[in-house]
């Protein structure tokens, strides 16, 4: 699932680069980001950009995807190794579709109170709730970062993450990033992992093997 998730995003970025004009990648972008609600001059929301928006990236720099694939990979690996791909997938594709939903919910209050109608793109979502059930499972493992390059446990560095994109997105610095995407996408991953653990009154047919 992972090879298919690397194969898909590499993919749909080289078509975006392909269609470099502004009315090509516009069009791209005008469809299959994530708008938020709202009367203005363009697409507007539709249901499916909760999973699109997640295949599309960045083009001033290869840093954006870059990131985001790198730790689906470092990071996802294992998590798929031992839940299988199908339930990998169900609980990607929900951290991105639920990190969609909140930041739609951010986006759409912020637009209706006289901001601009920003998209929203990038697999953020789903990758951050891929750290999430890491540090999770894992939560003994050192990581070692890259900036700054220290040492750190898989816990310590999901609860630091977290911290920062939420102080960060209730203080509103670094416009641009959507950091309650983010949040969005470790808060559903948490409760679709406590799902499967039987840890919330709705239970699951077959409980995480772990």
């Amino acid at each position: 699932m992972i090879l298919n998730l690397l194969i898909a995003n590499g993919m749909i970025f080289a078509l975006q680069m392909l269609f470099h004009t502004p009315r090509e990648l516009g069009m791209l972008v005008r469809w299959f980001a994530l708008w938020p609600m709202g009367d203005y001059s363009g697409a507007g929301f539709y249901p499916w950009q909760l999973i699109t928006y997640g295949f599309l990236h960045s083009t001033t720099t290869f840093f954006h995807i870059g990131i985001n694939m790198l730790i689906l990979w470092m990071f996802g690996r294992e998590i798929e190794q031992t839940w299988g791909s199908a339930r990998f997938a169900v609980y990607y594709f929900t951290c991105v579709a639920g990190a969609g939903l909140l930041q739609l919910i951010i986006a759409s209050a912020a637009f209706a109170s006289g901001g601009p109608p920003v998209p929203t793109i990038g697999a953020s979502g789903g990758t951050f709730g891929v750290l999430l059930a890491f540090g999770w499972m894992y939560p003994h493992r050192q990581i070692m970062l890259l900036i700054p390059p220290i040492p750190m446990k898989a816990r310590t560095l999901v609860i630091v993450v977290g911290a920062i994109e939420l102080i960060q997105g209730m203080s509103r610095v670094q416009t641009g990033i959507a950091h309650w995407a983010h949040l969005g996408g470790m808060l559903f991953g948490f409760l679709l992992i406590l799902y499967w653990r039987g840890r919330l009154p709705v239970k699951p047919r077959t409980r995480l093997p772990w």
